[in-house]
């Protein structure tokens, strides 16, 4: 009877774990990964009239974390007529416009190769079993068969993109092809890795977006904390949405932070930090009027609140010097020091603070930039300068 029993509970034990087995394997199957911004650009509205018509763009983008499914995000948001994209393919970039071979993928829309795209809205595509590279360069190709109209596009990218004719996304290179220096209409590359921390949005304008760093090298700030991250064990996306030219109350190039602060930050797929870096300096130096230091430091106030309420961690740069620039002026200079000081005071509501001025100011003339540190246009660091500002930036603020 003893070992009856024995072997009955032997058998209910066995089939609960068969059971469980099974339920484990259906919920591990119906659960996939989430999805981390590695890459990303904000969409402007591109007012020089530029339109495709029976042509492939080949664009490089520089990625930040790897995954091995990848899906991209295709923009019509400032278009004034639907947008239809075909062929869109991913590929590892080996030089110029030429692809690693054998690493090509046809990217489609429900399942389908060609989308369109109302004004005003994006599309996202599907899962594509893609191996996306850590600090790689990906190529993205999207054939774009009938006229397009006004493009969504991002100016200034520091890195060249290619303009072929007729539908060669999937050709393995593209020659007599034309070059571009910005983005159209792609704004988003997105991976699923379970080891992945979340991604890192910085908000900003020109410093931000890389202006005069070495083009072609990635060595915009935002790059620069990417590698940082990763020699730190850190698998944490960081994505750069500056717009060079941007301002934090106003609109100029491009919406200004308050109004793209949704779509810009809060949208972005896996974004756990904010860094707000310069988009007050522009604000500064505008004449119509130059709001003052209270204006900015509440509109400020108005982003960390908005982040916090959706469990954001926010993070302030102080604003750099640009004694020397254009625009620069002794009100402007006063209002920049009234900002520092209010962002590393106690009471700022920033969750930490990277300190961009003290990372490039010449100790000797603190509303100057360091030489070794200026760009030579007395606004932008160069390279040496944009390192600076990520050695001040400690990577325990990212951990789980």
């Amino acid at each position: 009877m003893e070992s009856s029993q024995r072997a009955s509970r032997a058998r209910t034990s066995m089939a609960l774990l068969l059971v469980g087995g099974l339920l484990s394997l259906v919920e591990a199957r119906g659960q996939s990964a989430p999805w981390i911004g590695t890459w990303a650009a904000s969409p402007v509205r591109d007012e020089s009239g530029r339109s495709f018509n029976q042509q492939t763009l080949r664009q490089i983008v520089h990625t930040s974390v790897g995954g091995r499914m990848a899906r991209v995000r295709i923009s019509n948001l400032f278009g004034t007529q639907p947008l239809i994209i075909e062929d869109v393919h991913l590929a590892r970039r080996s030089s110029a416009s030429a692809v690693v071979a054998g690493t090509d993928r046809q990217v489609r829309f429900k399942g389908k190769a060609a989308v369109k795209i109302q004004p005003g809205t994006f599309a996202v595509s599907d899962p594509v079993d893609f191996l996306v590279p850590r600090l790689g360069d990906v190529s993205i190709s999207i054939y774009l068969p009938s006229p397009t109209g006004r493009a969504t596009y991002h100016s200034s990218i520091f890195q060249t993109s290619y303009v072929a004719e007729g539908d060669v996304s999937g050709s393995a290179s593209l020659p007599n092809c034309k070059t571009s220096q910005s983005y159209y209409f792609l704004t988003n590359l997105d991976v699923q890795d379970r080891s992945a921390l979340g991604s890192i949005v910085a908000l900003g304008a020109s410093i931000t977006d890389g202006s005069n760093s070495t083009p072609e090298a990635n060595r915009r700030w935002t790059n620069d904390l990417a590698e940082k991250l990763l020699d730190a064990g850190l698998n944490i996306g960081v994505l750069n949405l500056g717009i060079s030219g941007n301002r934090l109350l106003s609109a100029g190039a491009g919406d200004s932070a308050e109004t793209r602060f949704d779509r810009d930050v809060l949208a972005q797929p896996g974004v756990r930090w904010v860094i707000f870096s310069d988009d007050p300096i522009n604000d500064l130096g505008s004449t119509d009027p130059a709001p003052s230091a209270e204006q900015l430091i509440a509109g400020l106030e108005r982003l960390i609140a908005r982040a916090h309420r959706n469990h954001l961690k926010f993070f302030c740069s102080t604003l750099t010097p640009f004694q020397g620039a254009g625009y620069w002026t002794p009100s402007g200079e006063a209002a920049r020091e009234q900002i520092n000081a209010f962002i590393r005071g106690k009471t700022s509501g920033c969750d930490a603070i990277v300190d961009q001025d003290t990372a490039t100011h010449d100790p000797s003339h603190p509303t100057q930039f360091l030489p070794a540190y200026d760009s030579g246009d007395h606004l932008h660091p160069n390279d040496a300068g944009f390192v600076s500002i990520v050695n001040t930036i400690n990577t325990v603020l990212f951990g789980r």
